[in-house]
Parts: structure tokens; C-alpha cells; sequence
């Protein structure tokens, strides 16, 4: 691990002070762009939907690299543009993708799930290119505060409850990469994001990366990503496998590098997820099951720590968004035309979706690392890394993990689907047809990059960080991987019977919360409410009822007793007072005046005689 400084110097070499007064994030376009979109004319919001993605691209491409969009904020400096040879390539395949996914979902009508897709990504791009924990920590939950609504928009009770716990979970991890960052803030006095100390890490740092693997859905934090990817919208399932686990692993990446407790983590992920795939009917949950095996690989080359690991990791960070996507897409095409996602629902759809299964199919290849496909080029630079290491039991557990990678996703979903037995219903076989235009043509786009990029590897590899020293088309390679795929293919096709989907639930990690938030629920509504209500009962008879008999007795005393007495005095005043004026206007005046005129008269005869 001497080489872990090195690493993280070249990360950062290239970085600049701040030139300009301006600096336009690319995610700024995306939100914009989303936001606006409602009010967009409808006859041209298939061009908006084309043009924001491709600006946000085009923007990422032509960034410079540097330190940009620095903000005084209180006693922090916030860094929204740090831009390196890390956060490029991430940068690039996300907005790459984001292009290919509205594409996907184009047709979709309503506004607002695009905009929030956008927001997602614009969430993803930010936690990127983030300078400080603080700017990272924003984006991060960005990212989740938007997702959640492309699972709520299928429109079905059982996505109203995975949303629920995905974001129950995520708001979770939220804390504890918050605690982390002030923690980390308080001992060290920076908000940097930059490398922790791997060696010896301290509880800051533990938080930290806790908020991270969850978001990499490293088991035992992972049952909310088939739990929410399943069950999402069939376009809405194509951004979410791509942005959030590879958001994490770049945040590994960038922090955490040479951690060697991940490269554990991440060969129990590669294995597990194979593992719960075995089991799975539903073909979104099954590829779901196979984004925590995949990242596992990612996460085992972050804790390997070595320029060829690291290099592997980003390399299969960005050929999985491709091959991921193209799956989700497949099968969420198969959703979208006949309303149905379980193996044990479909069957025999070649003849209706041809097309569908052999881009389904490149999906399925890539993944597998079969070679001319993307995942080859990747995936073998992961394992070269864990032999040069010495970490046999690494490179062997992955190796594993590969092999059940293609018996699941390159062979089952695409036999039980389009050439199994036949289980579709006469409604479900009479909807099924090739999906529209716009999802086969993206499809169709991402299958040639998956097979481009497999073949010509300096596109890629010229992207990576490190200098790359490494050929994966040698005889040796070529061979071992070729003899892997077929007798997994022949093991497949020889137990074909007992590998048929059943349809059945598989208790995963989630059970425990899920049956504790059922027992916490029964018992709010029961033993809780019974309490509530016995001691509402109490204080309604020992002391609301004398209450009011009290206050109707102060009420008579009050008002007989009190204001009798006040008033009766008043009400004499008052007939004295009456009396008086009368007198005043009316008697009182007339005697004075009679005696006035009696004394007049008295006076005027003495005075005459």
C-alpha cells in the first residue's frame, strides 16, 4: 500500500486555483432544463428532451481542468467544480447516460418524472465534482430526495412502501455521513474532501464510510436496492441503476482508497448478489440483485488500492452504467408492452420482441466479461490487481462470482424470458411487440457502445487516471475466460430443470426491518392506543368531569350571586341617575322658573309703591 500517496497525489495534481468569477456546473443546466420543462409547448418537448442532456454533456466534455465555483459560506469555503482525472471520467459516463436514459423514456408524458430524473442526476454530477464534504453531503441527499419519486411513480401500493423504506434507509445513511463530516470538521478543522487516513482510521472516518457503502449497497446495507429498483417505473429503474451505487464508488474511491476492510466487503458483495439472483423470479429484481455483485467488484479493487485496481474499478464503474442500463432497458421494455416482469409470467417472447432480446442479449454478454464485450476489458483488470497483490482468495472469489454472473444474467434472463415455456396469458401475449421507437434506438446506441468499447480499448482506457500497462486480449485470458463462460453455459443447460423459476419470495436483510416496522406499527395501533386511550378515559372521569362540575358551579355563583349583587347596585344607580335627569329636564327646571318670576313680580311692586 506505499503507493496509496502516490495515488492520491496524481488525483489531485492537476488541480488550479480559481480563474473566473463564473463557473457553470453542469448540473445547473439539468436543473434548469428540468424545471423549465413543464412549460415547454408539447409539440416541442421532445427537442427540450434531447437538448438539456446533450448541453449537460457537451458541458462536461469541454470543462478545463481545475478548482472552479468556489463560495464563501460562513467560516466554510465551498467547492461546487474540482475537476481532475477522477471526477472527469465519472462525470462523463453519467452525463452519457443520461442522455441515453431520457432518450429511453422519452415518450413518457409526464413532465415532472423527467425533471425529477434530471434532478437525480444533477444530484450525482454535483456529489462529483465536489470540492468539500459539505457541497458532497448537499448533492448526496439531493440524490436521494429526487430518486425516491421514480419508484412512487409506478403507481402501485407495493412502490409506495419500497419508497418508504428506501428513503427511511437513505435518510439513515444520511446521518451518518453527516455525524461523520462534523466529527471529521471538529477534529481536523477541514471541510476538504479529500483521502482519509486508511491506516488508522478514526470514528469520523468510519461514518463516513458507512454513508458511503450504503449507497454502494455493501451487505448488510444493501436489501433497499432490489427492494426499490424492482419496483420502480421501467424508465425510472434505467437512471437509478446507473447514478447512485457509482456515485458511491467514486466517493470510495476518492476517500477511502486502500481501506482494506473493502476488499473483504466487496468479494462477500460480488458472491452475495450472485447467490440471491439464483433465487430470483423477477427479472428487475434479479438484475437488481446482480448491481450489488458487480459493485462488489468496484469495491474490492477500492480496498486493493493499487493504481491497477483503482483504474479496474473505474473502468467497470463505467462500462457497468452501460451494460446495467441496457438491461434495465430490455427488460423494462418487457414491462412496458406487456405489463409483466416475472419469468413465471412470460415465455416464448422471440417471436413477438426480437430485437428487444438481442440487445437484452449484448446486456447480458457485457456482464458476463464475455470477450469483444465491455465487461471483459473491465473486469479482468479487477482480478489482475487482486493476483499481483497476492490476494488469491480476492481474485478467486470473483472469478467465482463471474462465472454465476453469466449463468444468471447472460443465460436465465434471457431464456426464460424469450425462449422458455410459455407462461404469458392470452392478454399478456397479445400486448407483447417490439416497445417504440425512441427505447429501441436507445438500446440499439448503448449495445454498440458495449461492443466498441470492448473491442477498442484505448477509448477507454485512454480515459482512466493511471497510466495503463495492461493488455486483457492475451492467448492465456482470452482462453481461461472462454472455458469459464462455456462450462457454465454447459452446467446450465444441464440442470436447466432445477435452475426454472419458481414463483416464490426470498427472505433477504430487509426482513428485519420490515417485520419491525409491522411490530411497531401493531404496536402503536394496539397496546400504545389501548394505554392512550384507558388514561384518556381516566383523565375524562377523574378530572374532566369535576372539572365542569366545578365550573358550572362557579358559573351559578358568578352569575347569581356575584353579578346579581353587582348588578342590583348598578341597576339602582342607574334608576337614582334616571330620576335625577328627569328632574334636571324636565320639574326642577319649571319650580326655578316659577320661583324666578314670583321674586320678579315681589320686587317690582315694592320698587312701584
Amino acid at each position: 500500500m506505499s503507493d496509496i500517496p502516490a495515488i492520491v497525489g496524481a488525483l489531485t495534481s492537476d488541480l488550479r486555483p480559481l480563474t473566473s468569477s463564473f463557473w457553470l456546473h453542469p448540473s445547473l443546466i439539468l436543473i434548469i432544463g428540468g424545471l423549465l420543462l413543464p412549460l415547454v409547448p408539447a409539440r416541442l418537448r421532445q427537442g427540450w428532451l434531447l437538448l438539456i442532456p446533450i448541453l449537460t454533456f457537451a458541458r462536461i466534455v469541454a470543462l478545463s481542468r481545475g478548482t472552479f465555483g468556489e463560495v464563501h459560506f460562513l467560516q466554510f469555503t465551498l467547492v461546487f467544480g474540482r475537476v481532475d482525472a477522477l471526477s472527469t471520467v465519472f462525470a462523463y459516463i453519467m452525463g452519457l447516460m443520461c442522455i441515453l436514459g431520457t432518450l429511453y423514456g422519452m415518450h413518457v408524458k409526464r413532465t415532472i418524472e423527467h425533471t425529477v430524473a434530471w434532478i437525480y442526476v444533477a444530484g450525482s454530477l454535483g456529489a462529483i465534482f465536489a470540492g468539500d464534504l459539505l457541497t458532497l453531503f448537499l448533492f448526496w441527499e439531493l440524490m436521494a430526495l429526487s430518486s425516491v419519486f421514480l419508484i412512487w411513480f409506478r403507481g402501485r401500493a407495493e412502490s409506495l412502501g419500497a419508497g418508504y423504506r428506501y428513503l427511511l434507509v437513505h435518510m439513515a445513511g444520511g446521518v451518518a455521513l453527516l455525524a461523520g463530516i462534523i466529527l471529521h470538521y471538529k477534529a481536523t478543522g477541514s471541510m476538504a474532501f479529500a483521502a482519509f487516513d486508511v491506516h488508522h482510521p478514526s470514528p469520523a472516518a468510519y461514518l463516513v464510510m458507512i454513508g458511503f457503502i450504503l449507497n454502494a449497497a455493501v451487505p448488510p446495507l444493501h436489501a433497499w436496492l432490489p427492494d426499490a429498483y424492482g419496483e420502480a417505473t421501467f424508465n425510472g429503474s434505467v437512471f437509478l441503476c446507473a447514478f447512485t451505487t457509482k456515485t458511491a464508488v467514486y466517493a470510495l474511491i476518492r476517500g477511502f482508497a486502500g481501506m482494506e476492510i473493502l476488499a473483504v466487503l466487496g468479494v462477500i458483495m460480488a458472491l452475495y448478489g450472485v447467490v440471491y439472483a439464483v433465487l430470483e423470479n423477477d427479472c428487475r429484481r434479479l438484475l437488481a440483485y446482480h448491481i450489488v455483485s458487480q459493485v462488489g467488484y468496484m469495491v474490492a479493487a477500492v480496498g486493493l488500492g493499487t493504481q491497477l485496481a483503482l483504474n479496474g474499478a473505474i473502468a467497470h464503474a463505467f462500462a457497468h452504467i452501460l451494460y446495467k442500463g441496457l438491461l434495465f432497458m430490455g427488460c423494462g421494455s418487457v414491462l412496458f408492452m406487456t405489463g409483466r416482469s416475472k419469468f413465471t409470467d412470460l415465455g416464448g417472447l422471440y417471436q413477438k420482441m426480437p430485437w428487444t432480446f438481442v440487445f437484452t442479449l449484448v446486456g447480458g454478454l457485457s456482464i458476463s466479461a464475455f470477450p469483444l464485450f465491455s465487461g471483459f476489458v473491465s473486469k479482468s483488470m479487477i482480478l489482475q490487481a487482486g493476483f499481483e497483490e497476492h490476494r488469491l482468495w480476492a481474485a478467486f472469489g470473483l472469478m467465482v462470482a463471474s462465472s454465476g454472473t453469466f449463468l444468471h444474467t447472460g443465460l436465465k434472463v434471457p431464456y426464460f424470458i424469450w425462449f422458455g415455456k410459455n407462461h404469458c396469458t392470452k392478454e399478456t401475449w397479445e400486448r407483447a411487440a417490439e416497445p417504440p421507437w425512441n427505447m429501441m434506438t436507445a438500446m440499439a446506441i448503448t449495445s454498440v457502445l458495449c461492443i466498441f468499447i470492448g473491442c477498442y480499448t484505448p477509448y477507454l482506457y485512454g480515459m482512466l487516471p493511471y497510466p495503463v500497462d495492461y493488455h486483457p486480449y492475451t492467448s492465456y485470458h482470452v482462453s481461461e475466460t472462454l472455458q469459464i463462460l462455456l462450462f457454465t453455459a454447459l452446467g446450465f443447460f444441464l440442470l436447466i430443470k432445477k435452475l426454472e423459476p419458481e414463483a416464490k419470495i426470498s427472505l433477504d436483510l430487509d426482513w428485519p426491518y420490515r417485520v419491525g416496522g409491522r411490530a411497531f406499527l401493531w404496536l402503536a395501533r394496539k397496546p400504545i392506543q389501548y394505554i392512550d386511550t384507558g388514561i384518556g378515559e381516566v383523565y375524562r372521569v377523574a378530572g374532566l368531569i369535576p372539572l365542569m362540575a366545578v365550573s358550572r358551579l362557579s358559573g351559578v355563583f358568578d352569575n347569581r350571586i356575584i353579578d346579581g349583587a353587582v348588578d342590583g347596585f348598578a341597576a339602582g344607580v342607574r334608576n337614582f341617575g334616571s330620576r335625577l335627569r328627569a328632574a334636571q329636564r324636565g320639574s326642577l327646571q319649571e319650580n326655578l322658573t316659577l320661583v324666578f318670576a314670583t321674586a320678579t313680580v315681589v320686587v317690582a311692586v315694592f320698587v312701584l309703591f
